[in-house]
């Protein structure tokens, strides 16, 4: 396979660590590269919660979310007529792998890229991240092929999540027709497909999606690893095994596209499964930015760090890019195994705003016993 990929890498040489310029922008701890969460074992119960994945990342929450005014779920009653304005950027390096095998899209402007507006609501927008194993010929296809599938199902636009559904099918299946592909490739996919304010996750593997939102993350796909128990019991009523975290002792994910070796014919149920879990969320203006990367950048970093650093970077810049650059270089430093690719993408052209954590002003008084005490102790001085 290819060691590269025909997608734009990032530019530019990384640097280590953060610029100065940027420490004092930020409330978080002042070692900016020390994840706090890593030697947790449990968030106190004074702080929201934080959306959990079944694979066991310990992720806490920081101090922006003492004073998020949404603690519930994704969803938000809030309208205020907030209107998204989209800009993304990326990075994807090889890492320590011999060859490339991520793939990823970005499209910030869907009506646009389409050629037409379709009579779907607008603004749009479109990313994905796809995660390829036994070569790249599976992740390639689906990038260049997953957008059509999904625009060009009949129940888009007005039945986004079926029309998504079915496009992982059609990728699947046309993955098993394709006569120049190697069948034994397979790829996770991960898409967020942005229509007006609503969001739509779809994510068949181990990417993941987290929102930040005013500083604090929210967990928006779930890791499909054959260890986690909806996935083994599904794996296991299938008549699959799972060897040391391996499905049937070969992969390390419980659902890709292809991988056509190891499933049975198409149509039938089979314990590696391409269909995707959806995740749907209204944006509100507390929505600051979308982070969606491969395994390769959560194997050694929590959802809430990763939050953190690109926060606290487009506060000081306001670059999605660079601060994609920033994630992959700190994963790099961490020794990550695997190839690296991240997407930021912002809902605003503004930066976030810095967040104040207000000062308590609570009274304090002395009993007129205490007073007396306090006389006494003085005049003896």
């Amino acid at each position: 396979m290819a060691p590269g990929t025909d997608e734009t890498q990032c530019l530019g040489t990384l640097e280590t660590g953060f610029c100065k310029e940027h420490e004092k922008d930020s409330n978080v701890d002042k070692k900016p590269h020390e994840d706090p969460d890593d030697n947790s074992t449990q968030a106190k119960a004074s702080r929201p919660p934080l959306m959990r994945h079944c694979s066991s990342h310990v992720a806490l929450v920081d101090p922006f979310s003492l004073i998020c005014s949404n603690e519930g779920g994704v969803k938000s009653g809030k309208d205020s007529g907030f209107q998204p304005i989209f800009r993304s950027g990326s990075c994807s390096e090889i890492g320590p792998k011999q060859y490339m095998e991520d793939e990823f899209i970005c499209v910030d402007d869907l009506p646009q890229h389409l050629g037409t507006n379709k009579g779907f609501p607008s603004p749009g927008a479109f990313y994905g991240v796809f995660d390829g194993h036994g070569g790249k010929d599976a992740a390639s296809f689906t990038r260049k092929n997953i957008l059509d599938f999904i625009t060009q199902d009949s129940h888009f636009p007005d039945g986004i999540k079926r029309a998504l559904k079915n496009a992982f099918v059609k990728a699947d299946n046309a993955l098993a027709d394709a006569k120049n592909l190697d069948q034994s490739s397979g790829t996770t996919a991960l898409v967020a497909l942005i229509l007006g304010r609503t969001m739509i996750i779809a994510n068949a593997g181990d990417s993941r999606a987290v929102l930040g939102k005013r500083g604090r993350a929210i967990e928006l796909s779930k890791d499909h690893k054959p260890s986690c128990t909806s996935e083994r019991i599904r794996i296991e009523k299938l008549g699959g095994v799972i060897y040391d975290g391996y499905l049937n002792g070969q992969l390390s994910v419980a659902r890709a596209l292809g991988d056509w070796h190891m499933k049975g014919a198409k149509g039938s149920q089979c314990p590696l499964s391409s269909e995707p879990e959806l995740e749907e969320l209204v944006l509100t203006e507390e929505d600051e930015f979308l982070i969606i990367g491969c395994d390769g950048l959560w194997d050694v970093m929590s959802s809430q760090y990763a939050v953190t650093i690109v926060r606290k970077e487009l506060m000081a810049h306001n670059d999605p890019e660079r601060c994609s650059r920033e994630l992959v270089r700190e994963a790099l430093k961490r020794n990550t195994c695997d190839n690296l690719t991240v997407v930021v993408i912002c809902f605003s052209a503004e930066p976030p705003p810095r967040i104040e954590i207000p000062r308590s002003h609570r009274r304090r008084s002395i009993s007129a016993e205490g007073l007396d005490i306090l006389k006494g102790v003085l005049s003896q001085a």
